[in-house]
Formats: structure tokens, sequence, C-alpha cells
């Protein structure tokens, strides 16, 4: 668990240095909360047979579709901790190339065009890389893209709203799952929140306590985030770390 908390760590460090930076206008979703059969996802995303073929999903999804729904959203985010290539720890080459570009003050049209090149590039790795989607909203806007910046963030507010329809964050039982680490910290600066400290809860929680300064009267001290997951996913590659 050691190395595995280094790494979780590693990345809080990252993302909460650079704060909440919302490219458009992400829309303020609150879907009810309904806590996933997991298993029937397993079942459904793997099934040919199934409307909700994994394979079938994705491919509407990169086609540019916004006609998926919530459910189609809710299989196609859960759904990727079934296939085989799934890796909660990937890093795009090109994270460190864009947060530089993107934190600049101004951007010519070339920077913006590096923005978009690079966060495209990312997103063929990862394709649930909220922070990328952002960056590359940012730029297509910014470059009159207007189109294609509107799939992008139709895309991120369903999204977004996939990962808020598991539960709502107030304690362990109704913990939001997250299927990468990066998305604990994605949904804070999405509801403008910061975080102060992280801290794991047995059996496969996070926690994460809210700046009170960032905090309004509404939000609680902090949330719970399921990570069950990610730490399958660990211990399946690490054995020795159980």
């Amino acid at each position: 668990m050691t190395n595995l908390r280094k790494a979780i760590i590693a990345i809080i460090v990252v993302i909460t240095a650079l704060g909440a930076s919302a490219a458009g206008k992400t829309v303020a979703v609150k879907p009810t909360a309904v806590k996933p059969d997991m298993e029937k996802i397993k079942a459904e995303v793997l099934d040919p047979s199934s409307r909700y073929y994994y394979p079938k999903l994705m491919d509407t999804y990169e086609k540019n579709d916004t006609l998926m729904n919530l459910e189609d959203y809710r299989h196609l985010y859960l759904g990727s901790v079934f296939q085989e290539d799934y890796n909660p720890y990937r890093r795009s080459p090109f994270d460190s190339e864009i947060e530089q570009l993107y934190y600049k003050k101004n951007h010519t049209r070339a920077e913006l065009d590096t923005i978009i090149d690079y966060a495209e590039q990312a997103l063929l790795d990862d394709p649930f890389d909220l922070q990328q989607i952002n960056f590359l909203i940012y730029a297509l806007q910014n470059r009159g893209k207007v189109n294609r910046a509107k799939i992008w963030q139709f895309r991120l507010n369903h999204l977004l709203e996939a990962i808020l329809s598991t539960g709502t964050g107030a304690d362990a039982e109704n913990a939001w799952i997250v299927i990468d680490p990066k998305h604990e910290y994605n949904i804070l600066n999405f509801k403008n929140n910061l975080a102060e400290e992280a801290s794991f809860v047995a059996p496969h929680y996070d926690y994460i306590k809210l700046r009170s300064d960032n905090a309004d009267d509404k939000s609680p001290e902090g949330y719970y985030f399921n990570i069950r997951y990610i730490l399958e996913e660990y211990y399946r590659k690490h054995p020795e770390e159980q």
C-alpha cells in the first residue's frame, strides 16, 4: 500500500497545484444518485449482443454522437475498468508541455493549435483524461472552432455527470466511483472546491477534506471517493503490495 499511496499523493500534489481551471461553461449537473450494479455493467459491456457492448459505445462516443444518454455514459465510464487496457495510472508525455502553454496569460494562434494537437494526442491514449478535455475545449473556443468545442463540452459534462450519478460523496457508502485518481480532483474543481488533505479509508475509499476558505456554506467538510477498481488494478500488477 505504501508505494500506491505515494503514487496517488504525487498525482494529488500536481493537480492541487493546478487548482480549478474550467475551460468552458460546464453545466452544473445534479444527477440523481443511483448506485451502479457493477457486475451487471461488466456483463453488459462484455456482451457483443448488448446495446452497451463496450466497443460499440466507444465507437459512438468517438463519432461525436451527442445522442448518448446518461446510462450510456455510465456504462462507458464505469465499463472501462473491465477492459484489458485499463490503466488508471497512465500519464501523457504531453502533460507538462500543455500545462506550460495553457497557463500563459495570452496565447498565439500557433500556441492554441499546439494545445489542440497535444490534447488530441493525449486523448487518443486516455479518452477520459478530463483535464486534457478541458484544455482542448479552451483552445478550440479561442481558435473559433465553436462546433468542435461544443461537442467536447458535451462529452465533458456527461462524463462528470456519470461520475456524480454514482453517489453523493457524503460518506463511504455513497462514495463517488472514480476510475482514475485524478478524477477526484477534477470533480472537486468542477464543484469549485480545493483539497486540503487526503486520507485513505479502508477498504477502498479516499476521503478528501476541503479547504475551508474555498468551500461555500453548503459544502460538507469533505467528500468520499470509491477507488476499489483502481486498487484492484494496482494489486493485479503489484501482487507483492497486498
